[in-house]
Order: C-alpha cells, then structure tokens, then sequence
C-alpha cells in the first residue's frame, strides 16, 4: 500500500501506472481535465490494453465538458460508460490498472492536484482490488453492488456502518480532514469520543459545535479530501464527508487504511496544516500547549514530501 500526498505528488504516480499497464486500466471520472493523463490512456489503448472509462452522468457545472470527454475517449478506442441517474451524484474518484487499486480523494483536475491538499491510497491487496473491480462492473452495467469487504468504504451501501464502526474505536485520537461534518449521528459518535477523552481536532468545519473539539480552515490550499486518523494506527480516506447525503445517497468510494506507517506520513501532513492554521490564527477551540514544528520540517522528520 503506497500513499499520494497533493498537492506533492502530483499526477506523477497515476500517469507511471497507466504508460506501464499490460492488461486493463478502469476509470471512474467525475472531473476530468488533465491533458497527459487522457493522452496516457490513448496511448495505452494503441499498445493494445482494455482500457474503460465511467463517466459520472452529471456534475455541477461541468456536465458539457463530461460530454465532451466522453467523445473523445471513444474515438481514442476506450470504452465508455456513463453511470445511471438512480443516485444523485456518483462522485467516487477510482481506478485500477492490472492489479492495482488507486482510490482517490481527488478528481483528475489541475485545481485539485496542484492547489488542494488531497491523499490517494494505491494498493496491490488482491481482495480489494477484486471487490473495487465488482463495484466498477456493477456501475458501469447498472446492476446493484452488494458490499463484501469490510475496508472498502462504499456509499450509499456501507459507509455509515463502517465509518460509525471506525469512529468508535478510537481510544485515544482522530484527526480529521472533512468541510462538511453535519449528519446528526456521526456528531454524536464525535461527541461521545470526545467526552470519553479522546483528543478530536478537525482541519474543516462541522455543521454544528462540537465541544471540546478544535477546528480550523486551511488558509493556503483548499481541501478536497475527507480522511479520519485514528489513534496514529489507522485511517480512512475517500471521497464522502460525514454528512447525510454523501453517506446515504450517493455514490462515494472510500477505504480503510490499515498501515501504521502510511497512517504516520498523513499524520504529519495534518500537524504540519494545524501548525500552519495556528500561525494563521484559523483555528477555534484548541486547547493543546505544546508548540507545533514548521509544515517543511514535520514533513521531512517523518517522511512526507515537503509542501511546495
């Protein structure tokens, strides 16, 4: 399992697997505009690879350009399907090239790759990536997805069973990544950890507050990840916010991180951001005392690429 950290990594770690794939690349599109990745995956069709494409059937304000891209990868040879119009927005960032799974918590957009902070997860777990390959047929053929895999976070199918289970493991800490707390349970959930003395801070804003949680926006990239650490051990990362609609209605695509050492790396991109908002003054309700080291020297002490 291998960790994208944006906007450090760029496309670079998509692009490599999609110029080496052999066998198969599917793509799950809900905003597309990278020119080299479209021109990497045409050229992976002239070498011969299946190479397949869903695209979502609408999103806001890009609906037109979706179309237009939908052309383009069929005369390019892809195969092109578009999602069904049962869920509200199918808004899942995946792909799979031969046997390995990147879920993404980023489109394929220069304004999220470069100006956003984001996480990708990549990984060579055959029952993931055989679970995200039935989730991709199931989407692209219109057939119901039953979930079967307790780390692949699937909305509207098993998100909030999962994210509840996680939450409520938390013995010590979460750290969150998140714009739109607001679904009345999973507030409870944070409420509760936190008056069993777990330390909650959140890099976003939660609909209602949260007592004895800290809070706080990123001044300098916009946030265009939704990731939950728990206890410096594990960690989920995708595409939903804990809100109603992108738990229980709509197609979002996560999974759960079991990595310590992964987990470790996106901690300190976290204490990096906190120390950066705390010198901006962005964050609300932060009790530590202790003081934050620099985003450039929390990332190199730990592994994590330097912010550019």
């Amino acid at each position: 399992m291998k960790l994208i950290i944006q906007p450090d990594d760029g496309l670079t770690p998509l692009l490599k697997a999609v110029r080496r794939a052999k066998r198969s690349i599917d793509l799950v599109v809900f905003r597309f505009n990278r020119t080299e990745l479209e021109k990497a995956l045409e050229a992976a069709v002239a070498r011969g690879v299946a190479v397949r494409a869903l695209i979502a059937h609408t999103n806001s304000g890009g609906e037109k350009l979706l179309r237009k891209l939908e052309m383009r990868l069929l005369e390019a040879g892809v195969t092109v399907s578009r999602t069904a119009d049962d869920l509200p927005r199918y808004h899942g960032k995946m792909t799979i090239v031969d046997d390995t799974l990147f879920v993404l918590g980023f489109n394929y957009t220069k304004q999220d790759i470069e100006k956003s902070r984001s996480f990708g997860i990549s990984t060579r777990d055959q029952r993931l990536v055989k679970e995200a390959a039935a989730l991709f047929e199931a989407d692209a053929t219109r057939q119901a997805y039953t979930p079967a895999h307790d780390r692949l976070v699937v909305s509207p199918e098993a998100s909030r069973a999962i994210l509840s289970k996680f939450i409520r493991g938390a013995r010590k800490q979460l750290l969150i990544y998140d714009d739109r707390i607001a679904d009345k349970l999973m507030l409870r959930l944070l409420r509760e950890r936190a008056e069993a003395g777990v330390e909650i801070r959140v890099i976003g804003k939660a609909a209602k507050e949260l007592p004895n949680v800290a809070a706080g926006k990123l001044t300098d990239l916009k946030l265009h990840v939704r990731a939950i650490l728990r206890d410096g051990a594990r960690a989920f990362v995708g595409s939903q916010s804990l809100r109603k609609i992108e738990l229980d209605a709509r197609r979002e695509i996560g999974v759960i991180v079991a990595d310590s050492r992964l987990v470790r790396k996106m901690q300190a991109v976290f204490e990096a951001d906190w120390a950066q908002m705390k010198d901006d003054k962005a964050v609300k309700g932060d009790r530590t005392t202790k003081d934050k080291p620099s985003r450039e020297r929390v990332a190199n002490s730990q592994g994590a690429p330097g912010a550019r």
